[in-house]
């Protein structure tokens, strides 16, 4: 995730853009669980992400044998129209791609195919120990997270690129049993920089809990409420007094909203965070936070 996606709230909360589902719609549906707890919770970014090639196999199963039951992922799609989890919306960070295919730059995701994307390498780059780790697709992501009894902070990266991408997403979450009552409970948040595709979701699955991925002012905080259980801001652009805010409002489902702040590595910045009264930390070393918080 990256501050990048502060494109101006206003555009995003443009007249065109709040089309939202009726009250009735969402009041018919169950209120998911709110996270409340003396100290946040601790959210694995892309998987134990400082220990293992992010957003693979073996970035969620390091999570899961640090004791950690929440992960993040990113969403984007194939050439071929398939779901596979990538943050960068180019293959060139974390593949061998300019490897095997050395004259298709500038490698975006979008210009090839799943059979293409399953050759590649995504794990020499971190280390020689994970050579011959894949990029999953959505569908082997999902079973992985569980086979390991872990829940998830899904994000839809760039979905502007990737038309319907949202309805797409769901119906495999569906597919793989996500979406029963159960889930959506307890084990699933659906995130994005983009408060259109949030708005979507909330839309098309008014029970889904929802983040928007971004710091919006005071002001404009009731207009996010309106589609979103969740505020999920940088570390660096918040406050205790950002976070009250936040939580004086109550969300789509009738509970105070929440925040997740991320990308939070070091403990100094995890107790601040949780100085804050945050509800969630999202991290690339989980243990290092948890250890932060276990000492404050």
């Amino acid at each position: 995730m990256y501050a990048r996606a502060a494109a101006t709230t206003a555009a995003l909360l443009g007249a065109g853009a709040l089309v939202l589902p009726t009250a009735t719609a969402t009041a018919q549906t169950p209120a998911p669980s709110t996270v409340r707890h003396d100290q946040p919770l601790v959210v694995a970014h892309r998987g134990a992400s400082a220990y293992a090639p992010e957003n693979t196999f073996a970035a969620i199963d390091k999570a899961r044998d640090m004791g950690f039951r929440w992960v993040e992922n990113d969403v984007q799609r194939t050439k071929d129209g398939e779901l596979v989890i990538m943050h960068d919306d180019t293959l060139k960070r974390t593949t061998n791609v300019e490897e095997l295919y050395p004259d298709r730059a500038p490698w975006k995701v979008k210009d090839f195919t799943a059979a293409e994307i399953a050759r590649l390498d995504a794990g020499s780059w971190f280390s020689k120990k994970y050579a011959g780790q894949r990029v999953p697709t959505l569908e082997q992501y999902m079973r992985r997270v569980s086979h390991n009894h872990q829940k998830l902070v899904f994000e839809f990266k760039k979905p502007e690129l990737y038309p319907g991408i949202e309805k797409q997403g769901l119906r495999i979450l569906r597919n793989e049993g996500w979406l029963d009552k159960h889930h959506v409970k307890s084990k699933l948040v659906i995130q994005s920089f983009s408060a259109d595709s949030v708005k979507t979701v909330h839309k098309l699955r008014p029970d889904v809990k929802t983040g928007f991925l971004g710091t919006p002012s005071v002001a404009e905080l009731p207009a996010y409420a309106r589609f979103a259980d969740q505020i999920n801001s940088s570390h660096t652009t918040i406050s205790a007094a950002y976070v009250s805010a936040i939580h004086a409002l109550k969300g789509p489902h009738g509970k105070p909203l929440e925040i997740f702040t991320w990308t939070v590595n070091d403990a100094a910045s995890a107790k601040r965070a949780a100085g804050f009264g945050v509800d969630g930390i999202i991290t690339n070393t989980p243990d290092v936070v948890r250890e932060a918080l276990r000492d404050d």
